[in-house]
Formats: C-alpha cells, sequence, structure tokens
C-alpha cells in the first residue's frame, strides 16, 4: 500500500490534536467544528481508517514505526495497492 509521507502525517495529527482542543473549548464554533472534521476525515483516508480516533492513533502508530525504522526515501517504497 502507498503510503503518505510522515511529514504530512505529523503536521495532520498536531492540526487535529490543536482543532480538537479548540473544539473543546469552543463546542459551538461551527467554523471549528468544520475545520475539525475536514481535517479528521484527511486522516481517515490517508490512513485507510474508518473513524477520527481510528485514523489518528493509525497516524501516531505509522510516524512512530517510521521513526525507529529509519527514514526511507519515497521513491524506494513498494506500493501494493489500496486500502
Amino acid at each position: 500500500m502507498l503510503m503518505p509521507d510522515t511529514s504530512v502525517i505529523t503536521r495532520l495529527i498536531a492540526r487535529y490534536r490543536a482543532q480538537e482542543h479548540h473544539l473543546l473549548a469552543a463546542p459551538h464554533d461551527e467554523h471549528a467544528r468544520r475545520r475539525f472534521e475536514d481535517t479528521a476525515y484527511t486522516l481517515c483516508v490517508l490512513m485507510c481508517e474508518r473513524t477520527a480516533r481510528e485514523a489518528v492513533l493509525a497516524a501516531e502508530r505509522y510516524v512512530h514505526r517510521h521513526i525507529r525504522s529509519g527514514a526511507q526515501p519515497m521513491g524506494e517504497r513498494a506500493a501494493s495497492g489500496g486500502c
């Protein structure tokens, strides 16, 4: 499966967590809710998960695995299919 760049995932996780914090502080802010839901949806699509919680956990595991195994250039990754 072709996976996204870890820097993209890392930025999305940070954005998701910041938006989650903002939404908890202002739950009636519709603009904040839409941004949070958009970020959650993006993580779901990139990580092939059905829920935001599963997607962010999968994203965090993916980043940690990548860090432990060492950076690998995008061109050397094997693509084996979709979600």
